[in-house]
This record gives structure tokens, sequence and C-alpha cells, in this order.
């Protein structure tokens, strides 16, 4: 995706996984996805993990993945939660390859819901 090579940490694999399951199970096309782009933040660099956008070129996922050795908590959503100030995203996800946690925002009613499984 990123046309460079990538040391393959625990991390990098959880993200790799991630995207062959969006490209190969779910028919994603390539194009869609991101991986590892800068954005600025409140004056600060940051780097979102995996962004899948829409027909349109909306953000429409927003992924966050940490290693499979580690916990997801409030602290990790909260991360994705700040990146999606700028995003978007209605949909936005956690994941240590192991565990996940899914959820739909409605920006109109700012109602937060969590799924089971994704929308697509």
């Amino acid at each position: 995706m990123r046309k460079k090579n990538i040391l393959l940490t625990p991390e990098e694999e959880v993200r790799q996984k991630l995207i062959w399951y969006f490209v190969h199970q779910k028919n994603i096309p390539p194009g869609w996805i991101a991986v590892e782009r800068v954005m600025k933040i409140n004056r600060l660099i940051k780097r979102f993990d995996m962004v899948i956008y829409n027909s349109s070129g909306h953000p429409y996922l927003a992924i966050e993945c940490k290693a499979p050795s580690v916990k997801l908590q409030q602290s990790t959503w909260q991360q994705l939660s700040t990146y999606n100030l700028h995003l978007k995203a209605e949909l936005l996800m956690v994941s240590n390859g192991n565990d996940h946690i899914l959820s739909h925002i409605n920006f109109e009613t700012r109602e937060i819901q969590f799924l089971e499984e994704l929308p697509f």
C-alpha cells in the first residue's frame, strides 16, 4: 500500500492483516485505503494508522491498530476520536488483531452506537 519496505512490527502485522481482510474479504478497492498518512491537528503533526474512503473520496472508516499484546483501552479510543475530529469518518474501529471495537458516529445527533460487525 505504501510502496516501500516496512519493518514488520506486531502493530504492522495487525495493520497488514486488516488491509488483506478489507481488500480480499470485503472487496474494498486498494485505492480507497490510506495507511499511515500525516495530518495536522491543533498545530501538531499526527499520523493515522488506516482510513478507508467511500466512493466519493470522503473518510468512511478510521482504524487505529495496536499490537496483539496491547489491551484496547479508553486511551486508544480517545486517540482515534481525536484523529476523527479532523477526518470526520462515520465509522471508527480500534483493533489489536484479537479484539476489535467498532462504532458508528451520527454527527447530526452526536450519538455513538457500538456495532458488533461492519455494516458493509
